[in-house]
């Protein structure tokens, strides 16, 4: 172990001042236990954008309308893609934050523990508005989850629970983003420096000040599509003189930097797995935490990508093609330090490996189609087909989702102290790996064919490849079904064989020092990091 605890009280019991009952989870303030709430939460958020998803792909099964008209068809694809990105994967990442961050750096607690607690529960109201605002009337909001000027001018009074939602969704995240940069620059142990500091840390860190940076831009964008709607300004109705295409430059001036807000965290946890798994240190740490900063600062250049066939002139099309082809060049920096990590180690394959293994390949396919997309003629041909759909569903749920299974994996016996089942979570990887490609594989095929999304109806000729999309979706939600109730949930009621400190034979960090499961209370006083800590941990 490169860091050993000099003064670290194991005897104290697990249940050391934990409340009981519903106030326990109503007042939480331990990080642990709003970690888990946003998991939960999370989770749950999944399973709804999951069933959208089901609706989505029942009606694409096969041309004509079967089940639903294209209002709702567009009402489903719009919730489906703003539940998933703000309910699901923003929130998942939030709770690994919490329970991760101070076991790995040695605090014993997030810093605002009270605000921790109120940015958790804004995010209830949040989704059950998002999720009831289907039965309002006129429907849910229909305009695209880029929530795109003038659609948004028209909608019912939907869009305006909507706005109101995406502002508590944002308040929620730049809380937690404080509190999170707060925590690491000043709770770590002593002897623990920024370099010296775990990749998961390193990425959230990074992350926080991205979102700090971006909400109010989203915010900003809402705002004004409000003030268009009930009081008379004309920020983006040309009728009174504004611009649609100024609320698309806003939009994806937040919008790009949020798609790197949903996977870096995800690099962080891959960074984590591959070494432990490979029984060897991470390859080029220190390259791992200037190509993370690199990505970030480049995010907020490339917005305009998006926007390759709004009229863009040549020069702005030439600068935003090669800003965003130089995005790949830290993220290859990313996927041959994972690689190189992997050569010549002992590897193992138990699932957080599978997912992590599985996450790099998929997650590097969803890469070259992106720049792929970064290349202005090809993109003007294939903007808003099946394409770009399957291009960010390669990097968000073969990314995003891939790595927080490979997380969940990884810590599962420190969150519960009991072993996941080891044949369970392969099924869940392979089943989820098989359906997932089964799905949207075809979708580069239908795009480049000429396929557009948020269409309800198409001609004969997309036939085959959605049937064969929408049978893959229903198996890909149902392997999630499967891994919650026959993986998550044993986990959770501690059933399974009793979990070490450190399971994982090649694992390193703070968090593998302490029991398992985790104390309620982990480090009253902060650990002390011995020499050996002088090395890089994680």
């Amino acid at each position: 172990m490169s860091a050993v605890l000099d003064h670290h009280d194991h005897a104290h019991d697990h249940e050391h001042h934990a409340p009981t009952g519903w106030r326990r989870w109503v007042f939480a303030t331990n990080h642990k236990d709003i970690g888990t709430l946003y998991l939960l939460f999370a989770f749950t958020m999944l399973m709804v954008g999951g069933v959208l998803a089901m609706g989505i792909r029942a009606e694409l099964y096969q041309p004509g309308l079967q089940l639903v008209n294209p209002e709702l068809f567009n009402q489903l694809t719009t919730m489906h893609g703003l539940i998933m990105v703000f309910g699901a994967i923003m929130p998942a990442f939030v709770g690994f934050a919490n329970w991760m961050i101070p076991l790995q750096i040695g605090a014993g607690d997030m810093a605002f523990a009270r605000m921790n607690n109120f940015s958790f529960w804004l995010m209830i109201p949040a989704g059950l508005t998002l999720m009831l605002s289907f039965f309002m009337p006129g429907g849910a909001p229909a305009a695209g989850w880029t929530l795109y000027a003038p659609l948004t001018l028209q909608m019912g009074p939907s869009m305006d629970a909507g706005i109101f939602a995406m502002h508590l969704l944002g308040a929620s995240s730049i809380m937690g983003s404080i509190n999170i940069i707060v925590t690491i620059l000043n709770m770590r142990a002593p002897g623990m420096t920024l370099m010296k500091m775990p990749m998961f840390c390193w990425t959230w860190l990074i992350t926080a000040y991205l979102l700090i940076a971006v909400m109010p831009v989203l915010a900003g964008a809402i705002t004004m599509t409000l003030t268009d709607r009930h009081f008379g300004t004309s920020f983006f109705n040309p009728a009174g003189g504004g611009d649609p295409v100024m609320y698309q430059h806003i939009f994806w001036f937040f919008g790009h930097p949020e798609v790197y807000i949903m996977i870096l965290p995800a690099f962080g946890i891959v960074s984590h797995i591959i070494p432990a798994f490979s029984r060897k240190r991470l390859f080029g740490y220190a390259s791992m935490v200037y190509a993370t900063g690199s990505i970030a600062i480049l995010s907020f250049v490339v917005w305009a990508h998006h926007m390759f066939t709004t009229g863009m002139p040549v020069t702005g099309q030439l600068f935003f093609m090669y800003s965003t082809m130089l995005i790949a060049i830290p993220t290859g920096v990313k996927v041959f330090n994972w690689i190189a990590t992997m050569w010549k180690g002992s590897m193992t394959f138990e699932t957080p490996m599978l997912f992590a293994v599985g996450f790099l390949f998929v997650f590097t396919m969803g890469g070259f189609t992106g720049l792929i997309l970064s290349v202005a003629p090809i993109d003007i041909q294939l903007q808003d087909t099946y394409y770009v759909v399957a291009h960010f569903h390669y990097v968000l749920v073969a990314g995003s989702l891939y790595a927080m299974f490979a997380g969940f994996y990884y810590w599962c016996p420190k969150w519960t102290g009991v072993m996941y089942n080891e044949s369970r979570g392969k099924i869940h990887f392979w089943w989820s790996l098989i359906s997932f490609n089964v799905t949207f594989f075809p979708m580069h095929f239908l795009g480049l064919a000429g396929m557009p999304r948020r269409y309800a109806d198409y001609p004969m000729q997309f036939a085959d490849f959605n049937a064969l999309a929408s049978v893959g979706a229903l198996f890909f939600g149902l392997a999630q079904v499967y891994f919650f109730i026959f993986v998550a949930i044993p986990a959770m009621r501690g059933i399974g064989p009793k979990a070490a400190a450190s399971p994982w034979e090649g694992a390193e960090g703070l968090e593998w020092e302490v029991p398992s499961p985790a104390p309620f209370h982990t480090f009253e006083n902060p650990p002390k990091l011995n020499a050996a800590a002088n090395k890089v941990i994680g």
